[in-house]
């Protein structure tokens, strides 16, 4: 089969969103609007949360939720060695002291027994924040982080940039991931290839009034204005310019009428690879837990046997027959700017073995078999 090459993933924008952006183009205000409050009010009811602020980008939110808190040099952060390189980044430039946990071998995902090791190993006692990564938008342990505020004096801070959608069970109900449930504050993305889009755009959600005032006035260049006397004003942090637009707004409204149809095309690619991929032997697909209802930003399969030059050779043969499949994510640790301090016994096993598949809304039936079918013709050769 020969043709367009199929991404990872992709943006689906159809006449409606068109038509949103072009109606939200012809008002007065292209930013600092009426839409932008709109699609805020609209999340937080979808997320069930008391306080949303959209943001420019995903990495912005993680940046206003580590200025909120109040992050400073040489303050102490925990994340995951598997993760997109923004969250690494945006501490590095608070000066923070960066630690990287281990993660699940078979996910990527840290777990509250690794920060407890982490912990251990390098004796810390006091920890600025804690920052867990739903990688694939799969929200494990996602309850179970809280237990750290408590014991080290930390902030959770979720970086939820593939869980839009996403929600856990916990007790008897189910809670969306950006309800801050078991959270200070939860970032999202809504890059093309997450589940809505705004093109480049982000959220930050929390239940504290104190730090949401924060981060809305840091988005905005840190600036305080009156009400009545609009040419009045004061500076009350160092804040940045990370608005959303009021046109991207208005693609984020229309998008998020079909989230709904969204992740449930999600989820039928998922349970059709896991179909149709379940016998092969020499591949692990991936589980989902009852106790949670993910959003399938990726589908991560798992080579049984360990070799790198094995995995590369696979993703070079889904390159050649037109089908890109991508690594989430090289460990942060092997990075050249990596400058911190790491523990790794499963990550290196999740590195070599893991490979994400294309999943994403309008991937149709016969992309998905013929994707199938070259796993299938690669471990038959």
């Amino acid at each position: 089969m020969t043709g367009r090459i199929t991404n990872y993933g992709s943006q689906f924008v159809d006449s409606a969103d068109i038509k949103s952006v072009a109606k939200a183009l012809k008002q007065k205000n292209l930013t600092n609007g009426s839409l932008t409050p709109l699609f805020e009010e609209k999340l937080k009811l979808f997320l069930n949360v008391k306080y949303a602020c959209s943001c420019n980008s995903g990495t912005s939110a993680l940046f206003l939720a580590l200025k909120a808190i109040g992050t400073k040099e040489n303050d102490i952060i925990i994340m995951p060695a598997v993760n997109f390189i923004a969250s690494y980044n945006i501490s590095k430039l608070f000066n923070a002291r960066i630690y990287l946990s281990d993660t699940d071998k078979k996910t990527g995902q840290m777990s509250p027994e690794d920060v407890e090791n982490c912990c251990k190993k390098f004796k810390l006692k006091k920890i600025k924040a804690i920052i867990p990564m739903y990688n694939g938008g799969y929200p494990n342990n996602a309850e179970n982080f809280l237990k750290f505020k408590k014991k080290y004096g930390s902030y959770i801070i979720e970086d939820a940039c593939h869980a839009f959608g996403s929600s856990y069970k916990f007790k008897k109900n189910f809670h969306m991931v950006g309800s801050c449930r078991h959270a200070d504050i939860s970032t999202f993305s809504f890059h093309p290839l997450k589940t809505i889009t705004t093109g480049e755009g982000g959220l930050v959600t929390t239940n504290n009034k104190k730090l949401f005032e924060k981060i809305q006035k840091i988005r905005s260049h840190g600036i305080l204005r009156t009400q009545n006397q609009h040419w009045q004003y004061d500076v009350v942090f160092e804040g940045l310019n990370f608005r959303l637009t009021d046109f991207q707004a208005a693609l984020g409204l229309s998008q998020l009428k079909k989230i709904k149809k969204f992740l449930n095309y999600r989820e039928n690619i998922f349970n059709f690879y896991n179909k149709n991929l379940k016998n092969i032997k020499q591949i692990r697909c991936p589980k989902r837990m009852l106790c949670q209802k993910p959003s399938y930003h990726l589908y991560i399969i798992n080579f049984k046997k360990i070799n790198l030059k094995t995995k590369i050779k696979f993703i070079k043969f889904m390159k050649k027959n037109n089908v890109i499949v991508q690594q989430h994510y090289i460990p942060i640790y092997k990075f050249k700017s990596f400058k911190g301090k790491f523990i790794n016994t499963n990550t290196e096993y999740y590195f070599k073995s893991s490979i994400s598949l294309p999943i994403y809304y309008n991937l149709k039936k016969e992309k998905q078999l013929h994707i199938i079918n070259l796993i299938k013709k690669f471990f038959t050769r």
